[in-house]
């Protein structure tokens, strides 16, 4: 919870001026009501306005300027709103007075505020949004005042791509609400603009009556394209205010509205991308010490499988190396049987044993049946051979 402040009386009061003092919409404004509670005093005239919800404490320092005002009269005052730190009073400071002659004009306005009101055309629901890029703007309004050029100058200044479209109407006198409606009408239905800015720079309430009009209340409510209301000055409401998408203050406020700054862009552009480097930059250091991490990994585990197929492969070789020998030793024990049986049959062999081989017309005699006793025959011995002839059987 928030510890609350103890402030001394005469500080809170200097903080509530201060508060009054930089407040610019508070300064130099003008407002219109009916005097009543007229006091005088030698320095100043003391008064009040008030419609009917409300009423308005003034002062003014110079009573000439109230001459001919009586109470029960119209007024328009201009002036600034003060604290009195002293007294902890607040005053409307007045430094004009000017009689509103134009009573039944206020008053009709009023009417035709409540009765637009009543019917909805205030309604935030039927409140157009402005559209974010905007390429091409239309502005009704005199092609003569200085209200194209203000909005042209900064609308340019901003942005140079931006186009402005003029449909040229009066801005008072008779005929000139036909002339604004028909403005509104032709961009409702011209499909090459964005928005469109109803404007007109400052004057009296005479003046501005155009704007307080039924028709073009109605124009403005019907219109398909958003609609900026840029009447008078700061401190001027007319009915096209109260109907329109967005209220600009005055002219040049709605120019700036609309547009965006192209420099102020090209400023963001360049933070934008000096943002997106440094995430860049993020991102690529990232993924390469990731990618050297999962080098690291790859290398050790590729290093192991390496190691173990080497282990395996000389365990492989071994064994394969013991079976050929194991195979080699079978192999050359069989064969040494085999020489060995084979020895066993050598005639040479039997030879050495003391046996002869008797051998007649090249074929071996192995019976006494078989030799012919007329031929000589061969007795081989291992250490040579003689030759003999058979007598008897």
């Amino acid at each position: 919870m928030t510890q609350a402040y103890t402030l001394t009386v005469s500080k809170f009061n200097n903080i509530i001026k201060d508060i009054f003092n930089s407040e610019e919409l508070l300064h130099n404004i003008k407002i219109v009501g009916e005097v009543f509670g007229v006091s005088l005093s030698k320095t100043a005239v003391y008064f009040s306005l008030k419609d009917e919800d409300s009423s308005l404490p003034c002062v003014c320092f110079y009573s000439g300027i109230m001459n001919g005002v009586k109470e029960g009269d119209m007024v328009i005052v201009t002036g600034t709103a003060n604290f009195y730190t002293k007294s902890g009073r607040f005053n409307f400071v007045v430094s004009k007075v000017e009689l509103f002659g134009l009573g039944l004009l206020f008053q009709k306005f009023q009417e035709m505020k409540e009765k637009l009101e009543k019917e909805g055309l205030f309604d935030q629901s039927h409140k157009k949004p402005i559209p974010e890029n905007i390429k091409r703007i239309g502005v009704v309004t005199s092609k003569d005042g200085a209200v194209i050029q203000d909005i042209k100058n900064i609308t340019w200044r901003r942005n140079r791509a931006v186009d402005i479209v003029l449909y040229n109407t009066k801005v008072q006198g008779n005929g000139a609400e036909k002339e604004i409606a028909e403005g509104i009408n032709f961009f409702s239905n011209y499909d090459a603009v964005d928005v469109v800015i109803v404007a007109r720079g400052g004057g009296s309430m005479e003046d501005l009556a155009a704007y307080n009009t039924e028709t073009v209340a109605r124009a403005i409510y019907l219109c398909e394209k958003p609609i900026v209301s840029a009447v008078g000055h700061e401190t001027d409401f007319t009915i096209c205010d109260f109907v329109a998408d967005l209220r600009a203050p005055t002219p040049s406020a709605a120019a700036e509205l609309l547009t965006k700054d192209t420099k102020l862009s090209a400023v963001n552009l360049k933070k934008d991308i000096s943002r997106i480097s440094r995430i860049l930059d993020l991102y690529v250091a990232d993924k390469t010490m990731q990618f050297s991490n999962d080098k690291a990994s790859f290398l050790a585990i590729s290093e192991k499988y390496v190691s173990d197929r080497k282990n395996y492969f000389q365990k492989l070789v071994s064994k394969i190396s013991n079976k050929l020998d194991n195979m080699i030793v079978e192999r050359d024990y069989a064969l040494k049987l085999k020489f060995a049986h084979l020895n066993k049959l050598n005639p040479l062999d039997i030879l050495a044993l003391g046996y002869a081989k008797i051998e007649q017309s090249g074929k071996s005699i192995g019976k006494l049946s078989q030799l012919n006793k007329d031929e000589s025959f061969e007795v081989n011995f291992i250490d040579g051979k003689i030759l003999a002839k058979g007598e008897n059987k």
